[in-house]
């Protein structure tokens, strides 16, 4: 009995580090919408899961370009909901700020400076929260320090 309850909870926890989520254009959740997929680590392009095709990776706390984990390699720093230049924590690095729900330029929190709204599943254009303005829809969470990249 302990064997198959260890066995089910290691199927569980395999399914759920492989669930996708999509990144679609704008307002729709059509397949061929699809511009990227992002497996919990790595966003792929398109509805891909391809090796070849991974656009970044991230670790929780950077973000490298493409399967790479080098220390050369780091294209962004994600520390206290900011995002920093490189391997950087310098104030003067900071490219962006989130407040939760805004996305700012730089280490601001004015209203001015907002560049993107994330609300659910949408992400939108500037502070605005119309349809009109929604770059991209996703089918579940994705990390801010990945996003800003696609922006």
């Amino acid at each position: 009995m302990k064997r198959l309850l260890l066995l089910l909870a290691a199927l569980f926890s395999l399914m759920a580090t492989q669930a996708q989520s999509y990144i679609y254009k704008g307002n729709s959740t059509y397949t061929g919408d699809i511009i990227y997929t992002w497996d919990g680590r790595h966003l792929f392009t398109g509805k891909s899961t391809s090796p070849k095709d991974i656009l970044l990776t991230y670790n929780g706390k950077q973000v490298f370009k493409g399967n790479s984990t080098y220390a050369s390699d780091i294209l962004y720093s994600w520390s206290s909901n900011k995002v920093y230049k490189g391997q950087s924590s310098y104030t003067s690095d900071i490219l962006y700020n989130y407040d939760g729900r805004h996305i700012y330029s730089g280490n601001s929190t004015y209203s001015n400076d907002i560049l993107y709204t994330l609300v659910g599943k949408y992400i939108y254009s500037g502070r605005s929260t119309y349809s009109a303005n929604i770059i991209y829809t996703t089918s579940a969470p994705i990390p801010v320090p990945i996003l800003i990249n696609i922006l």
